[in-house]
């Protein structure tokens, strides 16, 4: 139930007269609250998103929507009032699928079509005939008991923990159980799509964002089970025939700027992926998150908003494709210096209707849950949780990867059960939800502005070796050797 914000401001400006400085400001208060209203009256996210799905479609990094979504993004942010945007080129190895063939059979000539997709960064050509055996989760774990097992064959892989795993079973990444494959011998991969409905899903195979050396695929749930259980009896072969595009191409991150009041040295960004895959729109990922950091920009101008620090909105291309976008970025900061001056940044993937706030820093709770107390005087509904741990494959990776705090919004949740649609041709704008939108907007604007107008931010960045340890701590070394992103020695 939404209240009114004058009933408690009163009560709420007592108490914060005495926080402490990594607690917050007394003025948050109004602020807040205007930021509150603001959205809730004027939000352009859910508008704007849908006007892009419409008239864009699909926004795939380095094909023609692509430079349609980049400048979408670009006037929108102008006509919000914004002088400083600007773009940020970087030149990328763009991949886009072909033609494709999956049959299978228990051999040659009785082999039948299954229903598949191509994982992106698969090569630009290839055509094999080769048994098909079962490496159940794809695992290490999985060839443990016989490593050459599927050694110049394909292997059939489940994309999440299969029933009856081993208790704690943790999954990786569709592109790391390739790499896992590869390096056992395999020639081919064919991945199960894990909801049901015969869903398939896209994304990359590539831990690098560079081609692959195998065919890489996804079938839905129900034909790959089918396969796991005529495996149990006799042999079964797969042919993949398949072309691709791939080539150096040019994107652009696009950024809009405010300039801190007090501090415009040290900086806080605010991002989200602007690209999709090219099988629907990308409505939930990420045009939920991308649009509504979009808004987020919208409300800081309307309000005339303007931190302590230095605040960027950055909308990323190039994320689905392997980091590209978010990568450039963290590479020019380091090349000129100014990754020092990062004090946080905070991702907006696929954010949907927060109940609170998360963080890869501990020493932020304090910040973090006096900013989302005050969220939760205006709507109890914003529960002001927090949640503190670090995971991979969003944009947020490159800078935490070189010590910067980062974090967004937690506890919400996809609407119109959206989460089979991930990646998938299901993924267009009716399952998008306006209210999440907006509680995503508001929420995280609040987030955003006393992150930069906070008097102290306890959080800082970490030196390497912290690095390193916070990256084990998280159980994540085993995923960046995959990716050829540990940078450590041991």
């Amino acid at each position: 139930m939404m209240k009114k914000p004058r009933v408690y401001l009163a009560v709420i400006c007592v108490l914060a007269t005495n926080l402490s400085p990594a607690q917050g400001k007394p003025e948050w208060n109004d602020v807040f609250a205007r930021i509150n209203t603001e959205v809730l009256t004027n939000s352009k996210a859910y508008s704007s998103l849908k006007e892009a799905t419409e008239t864009i479609g699909h926004r795939l990094t380095g094909s023609p929507n692509g430079k349609k979504a980049e400048e979408f993004a670009y006037k929108l942010l102008k006509s919000y009032g914004y002088k400083d945007v600007h773009y940020e080129p970087f030149e990328v190895e763009s991949w886009s699928r072909g033609t494709l063939s999956v049959t299978v059979g228990p051999g040659q000539n009785t082999m039948q079509p299954i229903k598949s997709v191509t994982l992106a960064h698969s090569p630009v050509a290839s055509d094999v005939t080769l048994e098909l055996v079962d490496m159940g989760n794809g695992l290490e774990e999985d060839y443990a008991s016989d490593p050459d097992k599927a050694k110049g064959k394909i292997a059939l892989v489940y994309l999440g923990v299969l029933p009856n795993s081993k208790e704690n079973t943790r999954t990786l990444h569709r592109s790391e159980k390739t790499a896992i494959a590869t390096s056992h011998g395999a020639l081919g991969i064919i991945i199960i799509n894990t909801p049901q409905g015969g869903i398939l899903l896209t994304g990359t195979a590539s831990v690098t964002g560079k081609l692959i050396p195998i065919p890489a695929v996804c079938i839905g749930k129900e034909d790959g089970m089918a396969l796991r259980e005529k495996l149990k009896t006799g042999k079964l072969y797969s042919h993949i025939a398949m072309t691709n595009f791939s080539g150096m191409i040019k994107a652009r991150n696009v950024i809009a700027t405010i300039k801190g009041k007090t501090l415009p040295n040290e900086k806080v960004i605010v991002g989200g992926h602007l690209d999709s895959w090219d099988l629907a729109t990308g409505a939930i990922d990420n045009g939920i998150g991308s649009f509504s950091v979009l808004d987020m920009a919208r409300t800081f101008k309307a309000l005339k908003l303007q931190p302590e620090r230095t605040v960027e909105f950055v909308m990323f291309m190039g994320e689905e494709e392997g980091l590209l976008g978010s990568k450039a970025y963290v590479a020019d900061a380091i090349k000129d210096k100014s990754i020092d001056q990062l004090r946080y940044m905070l991702n907006y993937d696929m954010t949907n209707d927060p109940k609170g706030f998360s963080s890869t820093s501990k020493e932020s709770e304090e910040l973090f849950k006096s900013i989302g107390s005050i969220a939760h005087s205006l709507d109890t509904n914003f529960r002001n949780s927090f949640r503190t741990g670090a995971g991979l494959h969003s944009d947020h990776q490159p800078f935490m990867l070189y010590g910067v705090p980062t974090g967004g919004g937690s506890g919400g949740g996809l609407p119109n059960n959206a989460g089979p649609c991930y990646h998938a041709d299901c993924d267009v704008f009716p399952l998008v939800d306006e209210k999440g939108m907006k509680n995503t907007v508001r929420f995280s604007a609040m987030l955003l502005y006393g992150i930069a107008d906070a008097p102290e931010i306890r959080s800082k960045h970490f030196t390497d070796e912290e690095t390193r340890d916070f990256l084990l701590n998280n159980k994540l070394k085993e995923a960046l050797q995959l990716e050829g992103e540990w940078r450590w020695k041991d």
